[in-house]
């Protein structure tokens, strides 16, 4: 995957994760990593990246970014040929491509408000994998889910309750 490829597709993580429902503006991400980071990266420099017309950042536009998106700077270059992304081992980044993985869910499930907000809830958690984990605990234990949902009264649950 290009450089181009990558920031295009953490903006639109992004901006699920932020309740956006779409991906963040190149305007928006500017005014948002001045805003939270107290630096400015130009919206028209995001453009160039995102176009290939620039097809590397300088070393403290890929910290800035990195730090924003909240993922390793390595990761804001292009891959090499022939790159696998799904042979990655290290935890941290099976966790973060839970978490990519969820949000890209909720996208599918957006007409079902209740199921997408719970994908990225989970997205969210600090700890996805224990989170769902922990469902499967609960799934294995006959009951536990309805009785858990009956106490929480979640509209899930007086939705099961009715059925």
């Amino acid at each position: 995957m290009k450089l181009g490829e990558k920031l295009r597709y953490l903006r639109e993580v992004e901006g699920t994760l932020r309740g956006f429902d779409r991906e963040l503006s190149q305007l928006e991400m500017a005014r948002l990593i001045e805003r939270e980071l107290g630096k400015s990266i130009s919206q028209s420099y995001l453009s160039q990246i995102e176009s290939g017309a620039r097809p590397h950042l300088t070393n403290s536009s890929r910290m800035l970014l990195a730090r924003f998106f909240k993922v390793h700077p390595g990761y804001l270059v292009d891959d090499p040929e022939g790159f696998q992304n799904e042979l990655v081992s290290d935890v941290g980044a099976l966790e973060d491509k839970l978490d990519l993985w969820l949000v890209s869910g909720a996208e599918r499930f957006r007409r079902d408000p209740e199921l997408q907000q719970a994908l990225l809830h989970l997205a969210r958690h600090s700890d996805t994998r224990m989170c769902i984990i922990l469902l499967g605990e609960i799934l294995e234990n006959p009951g536990l889910a309805e009785r858990l949902m009956e106490v929480l009264k979640t509209p899930a649950a007086r939705k099961t309750r009715r059925q």
